[in-house]
């Protein structure tokens, strides 16, 4: 049985909360000196690093999902990945023609900056990431989904997360997958919520600092080679299966 190790929700130096070490470079060279397999790059309301990232990961052992962590108006963060860039920076124009048009203030949020292939500091973001945008839950999921991308409410039970927020999860709308926080202890929250069991709980870093990168879970594979497993598979399994191994 051979495990993959993957992390979904990681922040780089484009969240104006993100650590000014979490360059798509580093964070890949930290990711495959922790053995993680897969990772997504998951900025809040933006995904202009993730072009980038993709393209520095083809030099190390790693895949990168394309992603991005959108705060719908209703203030629930919800992780959004693809297969490809495309559908994504489609999602990011989407997204950008309903943030609130604020620009950025350092001061008070931190800076937003795109990197370029040698990690360098190129541009500044100027619009104001740290917000609501002003789509709506239900909104955002059926969109992402007509994109063919995969919905992942994010931290579901902690701040900004849909249980938290909504008390509810939208009957209405087919999502397989939801995340728990990294320190929620699964049996614990079970009981309390008895009917999340009927979903495929998974626990990511949401890294916005270099040693927060880390492995949550890894998935078991049975008759798979682990260095075949891609984004294709790793969609078809979040959205089908509940083998997973809980690491912390």
């Amino acid at each position: 049985m051979q495990p993959v190790k993957i992390d979904l929700h990681i922040h780089s130096v484009l969240s104006p909360c993100g650590d000014l070490l979490m360059t798509p470079k580093n964070i890949i060279k930290k990711a495959v000196k922790k053995n993680i397999k897969i990772i997504a790059i998951t900025d809040h309301n933006s995904a202009k690093n993730v072009k980038v990232t993709l393209e520095l990961a083809r030099d190390y052992p790693i895949t990168v999902v394309p992603g991005i962590e959108v705060e719908t108006k209703e203030e629930v963060h919800v992780l959004c990945l693809f297969k490809k860039l495309s559908p994504l920076l489609r999602l990011q124009d989407y997204i950008y023609s309903n943030l609130p048009d604020e620009e950025n203030d350092e001061e008070i949020f931190g800076p937003q900056i795109i990197t370029d292939q040698n990690d360098e500091f190129v541009k500044k973001e100027k619009k104001l990431l740290a917000t609501a945008s002003l789509i709506g839950f239900n909104q955002l999921v059926n969109r992402v989904q007509k994109l063919k991308g995969l919905v992942i409410p994010s931290h579901v039970d902690k701040e900004f997360g849909l249980i938290k927020n909504l008390g509810l999860i939208p009957e209405d709308l087919s999502l397989p997958v939801l995340e728990i926080f990294k320190k929620t202890q699964i049996k614990d929250y079970l009981q309390e919520f008895p009917f999340l069991q009927e979903y495929n709980l998974i626990k990511n870093s949401d890294s916005h600092y270099l040693d927060e990168i880390e492995a949550q879970i890894e998935i078991i594979l049975a008759n798979q080679d682990a260095d075949n497993f891609g984004i294709n598979e790793l969609f078809a399994f979040l959205r089908n299966r509940k083998d997973l191994i809980f690491l912390c």
